[in-house]
């Protein structure tokens, strides 16, 4: 006799399942997604969650592909990576059909990505990124476009202005300040990453790494990293660098975007960006943390021998962002997508219960017929578990007068109506 093999019902460690009222909250926010970015002209685009590991190899960035990828081989020999991110997906799309496509090129999409790594608050090995990109346009404008629509995501979704706060800075300005110390590529790259962990890491661990390069010169580092204004001086505020950042900065402020700071130790780990880059922090004192950004990577599509074409874009987790609004008490409260419960005195009533719910959702109303055969009050108490708002209770008195009393578990109040009222009532009550 063969043993019988207890299955865990928990889900694989760092991913979530999502029931009724998780999933309420999902597609609470993917709507809010959807229709912030339609509003702009974004339209949505989607791919398979399967690519060749190559694409990642190619510009994501070392640690991401060696340490944070899901990547494994298929059956036809080809190494294959579950995506961690979708910029490198939409440039090889782009790159596909390029001359096919129209310009300025604003596209979205909603996509879950795999990354292993250390989970904590807010990070998880799962999770479903909005993401936002135009493509075609070299000015600033683009770079302005994209955080407005940053801000008007979060601000739909409830956020006041001085419950975050945008901060930008440019590669040129990171390189500028390289070369102030005449530091080679290989220290660029290597002070990059170190600087990405700038906010992670003891300012005991950030200056011993730091060090290891700069030795001498590296409090001086530091320093400028510390301090906008030393750093602007030290450049030269008719540098075109600072120019540029300074120019953006006017727009936004044009634009009615205020909440905007300059951190020269904003770099972020993707190695594909090549000028602007912005974060957007979260400012409570409880959950002081990134929540997203993203920037300017021109160069992406040279990877697949394709000419440059300009881009901007952005990411947007959901999982920090439910924190975000959690912590801001900005969730919404669940609301059943069943209208009406139809109950049933007993089975034989199965037709009529069929016949009336029928007439319901032909009319919009979402109904559900308890299928049980328990007793009334266990029917009833079922609906109201599933927070369903209204309830009928279907018997023989109701068929026989085509009157049914239509009960609203929530204030307790009924009504009796024919079956043609009941959704203009339903209708007037939602």
């Amino acid at each position: 006799m063969s043993k019988k093999i207890k299955i865990n019902t928990e889900p694989y460690k760092g991913v979530r399942d999502f029931y009724p009222e998780e999933m309420f909250l999902q597609k609470h926010l993917f709507e809010k997604m959807r229709q912030t970015a339609e509003s702009f002209g974004y339209v949505e685009y989607s791919a398979s969650v399967l690519e060749p590991a190559e694409l990642y190899k190619a510009k994501t960035g070392e640690e991401i592909v060696n340490e944070q990828t899901y990547t494994f081989t298929d059956r036809g020999g080809r190494e294959v990576t579950l995506r961690p991110e979708m910029t490198p997906t939409l440039a090889r799309m782009v790159a596909k059909k390029s001359r096919e496509l129209s310009y300025p090129l604003r596209l979205y999409s909603i996509p879950n990505l795999f990354r292993y790594e250390r989970m904590q608050r807010g990070r998880l090995r799962e999770h479903f990124q909005f993401n936002a990109d135009i493509f075609g346009v070299s000015s600033e404008e683009a770079e302005i476009e994209i955080i407005i629509l940053a801000q008007r995501l979060l601000t739909s979704l409830g956020a006041k202005e001085k419950d975050f706060e945008i901060r930008i800075n440019d590669r040129a300005i990171t390189n500028a300040l390289f070369n102030k110390f005449k530091l080679e590529e290989e220290q660029k790259y290597t002070i990059s990453k170190i600087i990405d962990k700038k906010d992670k890491i003891s300012k005991e661990s950030f200056k011993e790494a730091l060090e290891h390069i700069l030795e001498k010169k590296t409090d001086e580092f530091i320093s400028l990293l510390d301090s906008n204004q030393e750093l602007i001086k030290a450049l030269g505020e008719e540098s075109p660098e600072i120019k540029k950042l300074t120019n953006l900065i006017d727009g936004l402020d044009d634009a009615g975007v205020r909440n905007v700071r300059f951190d020269q130790s904003l770099v972020r780990g993707f190695d594909y960006y090549t000028g602007f880059v912005f974060e957007i922090y979260d400012l409570d004192p409880e959950n002081t943390r990134s929540l997203f950004g993203g920037g300017r990577y021109d160069n992406l599509l040279e990877v697949f021998g394709q000419e440059k074409i300009p881009a901007v874009g952005f990411g947007a987790g959901d999982v920090t962002l439910l924190n975000f609004l959690e912590t801001r008490k900005l969730l919404p409260t669940y609301i059943s997508p069943i209208t009406i419960y139809i109950c049933r005195l007993n089975k034989s009533l199965a037709s009529e219960a069929g016949i009336l719910a029928d007439t319901l959702r032909k009319s919009g109303i979402n109904t559900a017929i308890d299928l049980s055969e328990r007793k009334l009050a266990d029917q009833i108490k079922s609906a109201d578990k599933q927070k369903i708002p209204f309830v009928i209770c279907l018997g023989e008195d109701e068929v026989k007068t085509g009157r049914f009393r239509i009960k609203n578990l929530t204030t307790g109040q009924e009504k009796a109506l024919k079956a043609e009222e009941i959704a203009p009532f339903i209708k007037g009550k939602l």
